[in-house]
């Protein structure tokens, strides 16, 4: 981790955006120095529909956060849902001039910059590139060559694609909101290190992040990235389906799901009756059960595994997963989701339990979560946002700059 680095993650989400500012401690730790929020509803279905809404929101969050950490913010971080990423696999042999000088640091820096050297499908750009594997000449895998007596070594690393418009659109909400962008990542490559355990690092594992209205998928194979997707449903879709088949309003819908959340009739203890308060039927009141709630529930719960599991199929890759990792609050106050799951994907699904996870309050876990993987990026010198004046340059220049500077700056 870069010591003293100041960096800035803001996660546009479906109700709001969130911006937390962390700082790389003498410890190597990321001390919050603060977070908020602000409510926005100018991303829908993963697609941005209102550019000047969204921009607004993030000014109003970098606003309130420079007023708590007395901190001028000029640039950011941001997530972007999966749906516009490609995951690019590429591997490189580095050839050493002197054996017995060791592996250099610049070294590893120009096999990043060689491995990122692909062919680019049209529409699509380099946002983010991972290295995964590093490989001496003896075959030993290590994680920083550097000082290693080795004619050469293999480094595998993820070229992670954008969407070319959507890194657009980005641009310019930022431009509005009179801020750079630093660098553009996938949602669940971000909150990998976050959501999962020691042991789940290291596993072959899918994270579900289940948010309020999109569910991002994110396949591992141990610490490669290998898949992401977005699917248009989440915690909101159960909402209003509730609101939508008992004729009730949004927030007595809501407020039923969170109070009676259960993914599975099956696990009914006692049918209670409710008494609906905002029947829009001819009686304004009226009684059900709490099965027939819970039926509304489970139907919706299923359909986002059904398509989760129909994605992962069709991709090839559901074979390769050992275990389902959920998160988000789209699925938090869902009892027994994680058993839904299970009989619907034919794999181990748990809620997650990340040892770090319960210390950040649950709607700040994302952007939080992209703090955490900037600051720890190998072989970067710096990769703090920019607390002080910059040039009026090209915002999509300036974001493959900050790409270069992870690594090779």
């Amino acid at each position: 981790m870069a010591i003293g680095d100041v960096i800035v993650g803001v996660d546009i989400g479906t109700s709001k955006v969130c911006t937390v500012i962390g700082k790389v401690n003498n410890f190597g730790q990321i001390e919050t120095m603060c977070s908020t929020s602000y409510k926005c509803s100018g991303l829908k279905k993963a697609k941005i529909i209102n550019e000047d809404e969204i921009s607004l929101s993030i000014a109003k969050t970098i606003k309130d956060a420079e007023e708590e950490s007395g901190l001028k913010i000029n640039s950011a971080y941001v997530t972007i849902p999966g749906k516009y990423v490609t995951i690019v696999q590429n591997s490189i042999v580095k050839e050493i001039k002197d054996k017995y000088a060791g592996v250099a640091f610049k070294d590893v820096q120009s096999a990043i910059m060689q491995v990122k050297d692909i062919e680019i499908p049209e529409g699509k750009t380099i946002i983010d590139i991972v290295p995964d594997q590093i490989m001496l000449e003896n075959g030993e895998v290590v994680s920083d060559p550097v000082g290693s007596l080795s004619a050469n070594f293999t480094i595998n690393a993820q070229i992670i694609l954008a969407d070319k418009n959507y890194v657009r659109q980005l641009s310019n909400i930022f431009r509005k909101a009179g801020l750079d962008i630093d660098g553009i990542v996938p949602v669940t490559l971000a909150e990998r290190n976050l959501v999962l355990d020691v042991n789940e690092l290291h596993d072959n594992v899918m994270l579900l992040d289940i948010g309020a209205g999109n569910t991002d998928i994110g396949v591992f194979d141990g610490s490669t990235f290998v898949y992401t997707n977005t699917i248009p449903v989440g915690g909101d879709s159960i909402t209003n389906d509730i609101s939508l088949v008992l004729n009730i309003s949004e927030e007595e819908a809501d407020k039923l799901k969170k109070q009676y959340g259960l993914a599975l009739k099956s696990f009914i203890d006692n049918d209670n009756e409710i008494m609906l308060n905002t029947c829009r039927d001819d009686s304004k009141s009226k009684v059900i059960k709490s099965s027939e709630l819970i039926e509304i529930i489970e139907a919706r719960i299923e359909e986002i595994f059904s398509i989760v599991n129909k994605d992962i199929t069709n991709q090839g890759i559901k074979s390769r997963i050992n275990n389902v990792i959920l998160t988000g609050q789209g699925i938090s106050n869902i009892n027994k989701s994680d058993v839904a799951g299970k009989i619907i994907l034919n794999i181990p699904v748990k809620i997650s339990t990340g040892r770090l996870i319960s210390t950040v309050r649950p709607q700040f876990r994302t952007s939080y979560a992209l703090v955490r993987y900037i600051a720890s990026r190998p072989f970067a010198k710096t990769v703090s946002s920019n607390i002080d004046t910059q040039t009026n340059e090209s915002i999509l220049k300036n974001i493959v700059d900050r790409i270069k500077e992870f690594f090779y700056s």
